[in-house]
């Protein structure tokens, strides 16, 4: 009588290992984008958490807050923070006085509002990697 041996061949092996790192690098690249979109969605909610600041410091002071004061429309004298790397957004404060504001910041992933906002008004053009908020007054 002849005894069989059972066990896993070379090329099964190769093929299961194969499968798996296919597997690791679509869930990886998956998680990625998952991270740039709720960073995106961040950003979006703290932009207009800046807009309800501005606008409730204009119905308070008649006047958007500008240079030195633009942190006092906000809560703790401190505005949100980045989600990235946790420091102050560094925003693009594209055109800011006492009477309108125009704040633009650049998404990762999704697709904004703007594209290349000027630095002279609150125009932009549609859809591109910004999103921008300016004053309701």
């Amino acid at each position: 009588m002849r005894k069989t041996k059972t066990a896993f061949t070379l090329i099964e092996l190769l093929i299961v290992i194969s499968i798996i790192g296919i597997l690791v690098s679509i869930s990886t690249v998956s998680y990625l984008t998952a991270q740039k979109k709720g960073r995106d969605g961040k950003r979006r909610q703290d932009l207009k958490a800046i807009q309800n600041a501005f606008e409730q410091y204009y119905a308070e002071h008649q006047t958007y807050p500008t240079g030195n004061n633009i942190d006092t429309a906000f809560s703790n004298n401190q505005r949100p923070q980045d989600p990235k790397n946790s420091d102050p957004y560094t925003y693009n404060w594209n055109y800011i006085d006492s009477d309108s504001y125009c704040i633009c910041a650049k998404l990762e992933s999704s697709p904004g509002n703007a594209n290349m906002p000027t630095s002279t008004s609150c125009t932009w053009q549609t859809d591109g990697p910004y999103i921008c908020i300016q004053n309701q007054q």
